[in-house]
Formats: structure tokens, C-alpha cells, sequence
């Protein structure tokens, strides 16, 4: 015999408001039965997308900005969000040298990333980071033989909601 029971769980109703926001007024709790159903997952579609991370992120020429520094610093981001940093820092010559990124929100500094060295060096780097409004990331080299160079992409607004590729549109 079929049993049906309610579940008051607000972590369980806040999951399937943020998963089905069409159902956010619907006031009735949650229940349970004892009887076994199949399950269709339709967790992506209900979440807005049913395209993988990995493609969402993509780079695509209308989003990508690119920057470089040489014996300069130069921002590479100032929009509130996510973004995806990539490219390659370069070293060359002799004397202490160094390239970084540096996070700032106007009064203070963070380096989040530095290459340091006092020869020939390369380093390759891929990584993301969220900006607050009124935050920025620069990225500096310190001599005429450093380089840093690469592309940001944001990947998704201050919120969270992703921002897909330039030019490409879900289905």
C-alpha cells in the first residue's frame, strides 16, 4: 500500500525553487511516497541549460580580451564577474625580473599570481577569478625583458549566471 508523507525541509524547497524557478510561489511542502518511480533527470534543462561547463567556458573571438605588459602594468579586467586568465609570462636576459597579477579593490593590493626569476624562464597559466564591483586585476612586468601576455574571457556575471561564448545561443 502506497504511503505518502510530507517533507518540510527548507534546504530541499530552496533546492527545487533554484532549480525550478517557475515554482517558486507554490506553497504546499514537499512529500514522499513509498512507491518506486522512474527518474528522468532534468536537472540541466531545469537549470536553463543543457550545455556542458566545459563549452560554456569556451573561448570564441567576440569574447576574448587580449593584453600584454612590458616594463608596464596594464588592466586586464575591471567588470564585476567571473573570468577565465590565460597566456604566458616570458623572462629573458639577466638581473632580477619578475611578472605579476595583482587583484585591487581601489585601496588595497593582492598579488595573486608572480613569476620571479634572474634568467630565462617561461611559465604558462590558465586560472579564474571573481571580481566584486569596484575591483580590478592588473597585470604588470617589471623590465623591458618581461613579458606577460594572454586573453580574459568573463565566463560569468556577478551573480553567477554564465555568459556563453560570443555568437552562440542554446537551444
Amino acid at each position: 500500500m502506497a504511503q505518502i508523507t510530507s517533507i518540510t525541509s527548507e534546504s530541499l524547497q530552496a533546492k527545487i525553487r533554484e532549480l525550478l524557478p517557475s515554482q517558486q510561489g507554490f506553497g504546499e511542502d514537499l512529500q514522499a511516497s513509498n512507491v518506486i518511480l522512474p527518474t528522468i533527470d532534468l536537472t540541466a534543462a531545469a537549470q536553463g541549460t543543457t550545455t556542458p561547463q566545459y563549452l560554456q567556458t569556451a573561448l570564441a573571438f567576440g569574447s576574448q580580451t587580449a593584453f600584454f605588459a612590458t616594463n608596464s602594468t596594464v588592466t586586464v579586467a575591471n567588470t564585476a564577474g567571473f573570468f577565465r586568465i590565460f597566456g604566458a609570462s616570458s623572462i629573458r636576459g639577466t638581473g632580477n625580473q619578475n611578472t605579476e597579477f595583482i587583484l585591487t579593490d581601489g585601496l588595497a593590493s593582492k598579488i595573486i599570481w608572480k613569476q620571479f626569476s634572474s634568467g630565462n624562464a617561461v611559465l604558462e597559466f590558465d586560472f579564474y577569478i571573481f571580481l566584486a564591483s569596484g575591483e580590478s586585476l592588473t597585470a604588470t612586468a617589471s623590465s623591458a625583458s618581461s613579458y606577460l601576455t594572454g586573453s580574459s574571457r568573463q565566463v560569468a556575471d556577478v551573480d553567477g549566471k554564465l555568459v556563453y561564448p560570443s555568437g552562440f545561443t542554446p537551444q
